[in-house]
Parts: structure tokens; C-alpha cells; sequence
């Protein structure tokens, strides 16, 4: 496991926004250093936007090959890693195996990893997590820290208290104050049968365009594993989330899974502001699209929805291609970091 004092690898493999919002960012770092006592090493794209995918690789071939630096972790998503894969030399990676941590865009380097057998986290981000404004969400940090520190089996638990608001990076005021938070809602379990499995998934938005690109990398045998999914602050819509699951259900790949892990989905954002009324029927109907896709494709499967596992807050972390244990009799799920 990682230990204070370790060096961890800070890279932009998507976007470079720490150029254009360094507020969120040096907060993230300040964090990394004081709270957590690692040491950040930067690399050349990180805070810089519109680089080369090559680029992009080669710093992540450098992380990799430094035998100092304990773990990597991403700035932020964005939208085109995929085209940072076809850069990539597995073995660069297999020879100094480290552990990442994304999400988002993230998905696709996850994805690389977990196919080549190296160890990585779905979660944990410098701007987002690290830099959230005014103090972490206690239910984050606990968890990164599980996944950082201690390894082992970590219970993931229904929020207390959530948001998918967004503070405005361009506001340093910001920067000083926690985001309002929400009641908590728990979970929505269907299925009673216990399973214990692999997890693997992600940003489905970025796991339909893996499917499209060609870089699809589930393993074509039986998973018998567990699928998590979540979606991003671009908010798509119920019947897009119903049309990438049904094209996973006709490529034969829904129905491989145990269990199915759903996110609580971001229903607003900087971009696309719905009322709270609006908000509701987001969720709502985004719920019934994976309720209805899991009839047709996965009717037996055991499925967990509104869980704290991507672009809303808090978020706690998975392991990528690790264990986890769903026990519906006591509604407890046992992630192993």
C-alpha cells in the first residue's frame, strides 16, 4: 500500500484544465500534501489544455516507469482519452505495476489497466474530490483513504447528506465554502440472492464510445462479475441510457453480469440548470430506462440503485476490476480495496 511521504504522479491523460481553473487544482495539491502527507510530482500536459494525445501518453509512460512514484492520479476527465489508447505500450505498465485513480473520461484508462491485470480505482480526482471547496465530504475522504492507505475490505454506505451542484471554479469565493448538501435518499435494491464477483463498468457515456471505437476490452468469456454504471454532467437523456444498455444487451454482454451497481445520476449542472422538480423526473426517468433495459437484457440479475460512485457528492470509491460482496438481506455492500 501507499505510505506518507510517498511520491504520487499528477496527470492530465484527458483534459488539461488546471490552465484554465489553477484554484481547484493547488487546493487539491495543498490537500494531497497536508492532509494526506504525499508528495505531488506534476508532469509536462498536466496543466496544460489541448495537448497531443502522444503527449499525453508519454507522461503516462513516465509515471509508469518511475519506480518512486506509488500511485497516479488524474486532474480531471474530459472527453477524448480514447484517442490517448492507441499510444499506450502495455508493457511499459506490466514492468512497474501502480495504482491509478479517475473517473469520467477516466473509464478508458481503467479499462486499459484492468485488461493487462493492474491494479486501479474508479474515483478520486485532484479538482473535484481533493479541491472541493471549503472541506472534502467526510464520506470521500474516508473511502480514498481506505483505497490509498489501507486496502482491505471497506463497506460503502448511502450518503447521510449529497449534492450534484456544482460550484462555479470561475468564483474564487468558491474555493472558501462547502456546496449545500441534501437529505440523503439510500438505495433502491431489487433481487435477494447474495453475490460476490468482480466489478467492472464506469462512465457508460464513455463505455458506448469504447464499444463504437473499437476499444472494447471486457474479457469475451462469462464475467459473472458485477457491472457498475454512472453518468456525466452532460446529463444525457433517459432514452440514451436506455439505447447504450440495450446495445450492450444485443452484443451479448449485459447478461453476463450478477449484479448491477447504478450511481446516483448528476441531474443538474453549469451547463444545463433544471429546477428541482425537473431534477426529480431526471433521476426518475433515468432509473426506469435501466430498470426497463434490465428486463429485456439481465432479468435476473441483482441491481442496486443510487449509489454514491460517480460525478455526484460525495463519492466513494471502487476498485476496477477488484471484489465486492452484495449481501440484499442486510443491504450491505463489501468492496475490497
Amino acid at each position: 500500500m501507499i505510505q506518507p511521504g510517498d511520491r504520487v504522479a499528477i496527470v492530465s491523460p484527458s483534459g488539461g484544465l488546471p490552465e484554465i481553473f489553477p484554484g481547484p487544482y493547488e487546493l487539491g495539491l495543498r490537500r494531497l500534501r497536508e492532509d494526506f502527507g504525499l508528495e505531488p510530482v506534476e508532469y509536462p500536459t498536466t496543466r496544460k489544455l489541448g495537448t497531443a494525445p502522444a503527449d499525453r501518453a508519454a507522461d503516462l509512460h513516465a509515471a509508469w516507469s518511475d519506480p518512486s512514484i506509488r500511485a497516479v492520479i488524474a486532474s480531471i476527465g474530459g472527453e477524448d482519452q480514447l484517442t490517448v489508447l492507441k499510444h499506450l505500450d502495455p508493457d511499459v505498465f506490466r514492468a512497474n505495476p501502480k495504482p491509478f485513480f479517475g473517473y469520467s473520461d477516466n473509464t478508458n484508462l481503467l479499462n486499459f489497466l484492468h485488461t493487462h491485470g493492474l491494479p486501479a480505482f474508479h474515483g478520486g480526482s485532484v479538482m473535484v474530490q481533493f479541491g472541493r471547496g471549503g472541506a472534502m465530504h467526510p464520506d470521500t475522504e474516508r473511502s480514498l483513504r481506505a483505497a490509498l492507505f489501507t486496502g482491505g475490505d471497506f463497506e460503502l454506505t448511502p450518503a447521510k447528506e449529497w449534492t450534484d451542484h456544482d460550484h462555479d471554479w470561475n468564483i474564487p469565493a468558491n474555493l472558501e465554502t462547502e456546496p449545500p448538501l441534501f437529505p440523503g435518499t439510500g438505495w433502491t435494491w431489487t433481487g435477494s440472492q447474495p453475490v460476490r464477483g468482480k466489478l467492472w463498468g464506469g462512465c457508460v457515456e464513455i463505455l458506448d464510445w469504447q464499444l463504437s471505437a473499437n476499444r472494447w476490452m471486457l474479457p469475451t468469456e462469462s464475467y459473472g462479475g458485477v457491472f457498475f454504471g454512472e453518468t456525466s454532467e452532460e446529463l444525457p437523456t433517459a432514452d440514451q441510457v436506455y439505447r447504450i444498455l440495450r446495445n450492450l444487451g444485443e452484443r451479448g454482454l449485459l447478461e453476463r453480469f450478477d449484479a448491477i451497481l447504478w450511481g446516483r445520476p448528476k441531474s443538474t449542472s453549469l451547463f444545463q440548470e433544471l429546477t428541482p422538480e425537473q431534477s426529480v423526473a431526471y433521476v426518475t426517468g433515468q432509473y426506469l430506462a435501466v430498470d426497463r433495459a434490465l428486463a429485456e437484457y439481465n432479468p435476473t440479475a441483482v441491481v442496486v440503485k443510487g449509489l454514491d460512485i460517480g460525478h455526484t457528492d460525495p463519492q466513494q470509491i471502487l476498485p476496477y476490476g477488484g471484489q465486492v460482496h452484495l449481501d440484499p438481506a442486510t443491504e450491505r455492500i463489501t468492496v475490497t480495496y
